[in-house]
C-alpha cells in the first residue's frame, strides 16, 4: 500500500507541541529560533505495522515524514534483484530528505516496527519555509545532516575493516538512542544481521561472525536482537583506529578490505596508531584466555 491509497486516520492532526521527538525534529518546536511550535506544519499521523511501505521507489514526492514512534529504513533494489539498504531512521527523523529535490522518491520506505509518522507535505513546507527564514534554516540544517551522515558511510565502508564497521554502527545506534532519551547500553536492533551487513558493506555471515567475536572479547553482550554495550571504552578504542593498520587481509571487508591513506597521512598516524593498539590488544588477550 503506497502513500497515495492510504485512507485517513482518526488521528490525523499531531500536536508538535505536545510530541516528546519535538525537540529533534524539524517539524517541532523551534522557540529558540523565535518561532512558535509548528502545529499546523505536520497535517497527518500515518501509523504502519512491521513490513508496511511507507513509499515506493518512482512514487511521486508529496511530502516528508517526521517519525514519532517506531523506526524506518530506506532501501534501493541492485540490478541482479538485491535489496540494499541506504538508511535506517529513528524518532525525531525526517524520512524522504533524499528524494527533497526530485519529482519521485529515490528509495523504498518500510517500517521495521510498528511505527507513526507525521506527514509534512511538500507544498506547505515550501510555502512556509519561504516565508519563514528560521524553519528554512532548519530544513538546510537536516539537509547537511543528511549529507554528512552519507559521508560517514562512505568513509566506512571505504577505509574500515569488517569489526571497526560493526562497532562504528552499534556505537551509532548508542548515541542515538542516548540522544532520544533511552538507554545507550542496552537495546534491542530492530534491524536483522542481514540489513545490517547490507548497510555497513559486509555479508551475513561476516556480521554474525563479528558480534560473536565482539562478545567472546567481553565487549558485548547478545541475545537475538538484544544488545548490550559492556566495554564502550574499548568499543570506542576499536571505532577510532586510523584509517590505516596492520590487520591480516583477512581481517577486512569480503568487499575488498580497507584501503589505504595517502603515504603521507600513514606515516604521521601509524605511531599513535600502534600506541593505542597495543595496550587494547593486550586487554583483549587478557579477556579471552582468562
Amino acid at each position: 500500500m503506497t502513500l497515495t491509497t492510504r485512507p485517513p486516520l482518526s488521528d490525523s492532526i499531531p500536536c508538535c507541541s505536545g510530541c516528546s521527538m519535538a525537540r529533534l525534529c524539524m517539524a517541532g518546536e523551534r522557540e529558540s529560533d523565535g518561532m512558535e511550535p509548528a502545529d499546523a506544519l505536520a497535517h497527518r499521523v500515518i501509523r504502519l505495522r512491521k513490513g508496511e511501505p511507507l513509499y515506493l521507489l518512482g512514487d511521486p514526492v508529496a511530502a516528508l515524514f517526521a517519525i514519532r514512534v517506531g523506526t524506518i529504513k530506506t532501501h534501493v533494489a541492485t540490478e541482479d534483484g538485491r535489496t540494499q539498504v541506504v538508511g535506517f531512521h529513528f524518532p525525531g527523523e525526517i524520512v524522504g530528505l533524499d528524494s527533497i529535490g526530485r519529482r519521485q522518491y529515490a528509495s523504498y520506505a518500510t517500517a521495521l516496527e510498528d511505527t507513526k509518522v507525521c506527514m509534512i507535505p511538500m507544498d506547505v513546507l515550501r510555502q512556509l519555509a519561504a516565508s519563514t527564514p528560521a524553519l528554512a534554516g532548519r530544513v538546510f540544517l537536516a539537509l547537511d545532516g543528511h549529507a554528512r551522515r552519507t559521508r560517514a558511510l562512505q568513509t566506512l565502508l571505504a577505509l574500515m575493516t569488517a569489526e571497526e564497521r560493526l562497532v562504528s554502527f552499534l556505537l551509532w545506534i548508542s548515541e542515538g538512542l542516548s540522544a532520544r532519551g533511552f538507554s545507550s547500553s542496552e537495546f534491542i536492533l530492530r534491524m536483522s544481521r542481514e540489513e545490517i551487513g547490507s548497510y555497513i558493506g559486509l555479508t551475513l555471515e561476516t556480521v554474525s561472525r563479528q558480534f560473536s567475536r565482539l562478545a567472546e572479547c567481553g565487549l558485548i553482550r547478545v541475545k537475538h536482537r538484544s544488545v548490550a554495550l559492556i566495554d564502550k571504552a574499548g568499543l570506542r578504542a576499536i571505532a577510532d583506529r586510523p584509517a590505516i593498520s596492520p590487520m591480516p587481509p583477512d581481517r577486512g571487508s569480503e568487499r575488498g578490505g580497507a584501503q589505504r591513506v595517502p603515504a603521507r597521512a600513514a606515516r604521521a598516524s601509524a605511531q599513535a596508531w600502534v600506541a593505542r593498539a597495543q595496550p587494547l590488544s593486550a586487554a583483549l588477550r587478557g579477556r579471552q584466555t582468562a
